[in-house]
């Protein structure tokens, strides 16, 4: 019991004498840290209405303005740091020689951060755009150091590592997407009227973009009708639920105008032998 009360007596005459050392530095440091804090946000805010008024790319005003509040804090840690008297210069030296072994571990992130600062830089895409790669396809809703954010129709939040955009094979449409159908018709029907109805059926949905104009022709022919292609763009949120509405109204508008629509046909012939051969 007595060696229990020796050492919290200990302990307490520690923390004593560090608080009456140490309190106005450790005091400063916290003021130093919060002033610091505010000054960062403050100064990213700012910057960030300057460059939303100058009409500047909202990634690259995104990669700014943090990069500004990142060097900001690094500055209150260090004058923080020198309320101690610590000397920054072993930290560098430690930071360093951490960095250089750790980098072979984390390579994999490490090219994420390279990919995302070229992607920023180089801007093949903006927040907004249509993009397809890596197999995916979605509207970009934030572009990130180590990955690029998509979503798409369906409300699915896509994720994809930036290394695996930069090099790739990559499809831009900005704010719309193509939409492609095939309608066939039967060789009896008039393909102009039917070029004719699906144009006005097009025109009819304010979702369909006038430009570039959507491109309606003969695709085919096919063995049982005359295939009817036609592609137009509409916004990427609306793909589908626009092109389901268009084939549907495409579908009636071709049984207005009295234009048939075939289902495939063969034509079976049946050759008869003479009787008695091959027995």
């Amino acid at each position: 019991m007595q060696e229990e009360m020796t050492a919290l007596q200990k302990f307490i005459d520690t923390a004593v004498e560090f608080i009456a050392n140490y309190s106005f530095q450790v005091v400063g440091a916290i003021i130093v840290l919060i002033i610091g804090s505010l000054i960062a946000n403050w100064v990213a805010k700012l910057l960030l209405a300057v460059f939303e008024k100058k009409k500047l790319d909202i990634t690259l005003s995104k990669f700014l303005t943090g990069i500004v509040k990142i060097l900001i804090l690094a500055f209150a840690i260090l004058i923080a740091l020198g309320k101690f008297g610590i000397t920054i210069a072993p930290f560098i030296a430690l930071v360093g020689a951490l960095a250089f072994g750790a980098s072979f571990a984390i390579q994999g992130p490490l090219s994420n951060y390279g990919a995302g600062l070229s992607i920023i830089m180089s801007r093949p895409f903006v927040v907004g755009d249509t993009v397809t790669v890596a197999g995916v396809s979605g509207v970009v809703q934030e572009v990130k150091l180590a990955c690029t954010i998509l979503t798409n129709e369906d409300g699915v939040k896509i994720t994809i590592p930036n290394k695996h955009i930069v090099g790739e094979i990559l499809q831009n449409s900005k704010d719309n997407k193509i939409v492609e159908a095939v309608i066939g018709i039967s060789y009896e029907s008039n393909p102009d009227e039917a070029i004719r109805a699906v144009s006005e059926t097009l025109n009819r949905f304010s979702d369909v973009a006038k430009t570039p104009p959507a491109q309606i022709g003969i695709q085919e022919f096919a063995d049982s009708s005359v295939n009817i292609s036609y592609r137009y763009w509409v916004p990427t949120v609306k793909f589908f639920q626009t092109s389901y509405a268009v084939n549907l109204a495409v579908y009636k508008a071709l049984q207005s105008s009295g234009i048939n629509i075939p289902f495939p046909q063969r034509d079976v012939h049946i050759v008869s032998q003479p009787s008695g051969v091959g027995s």
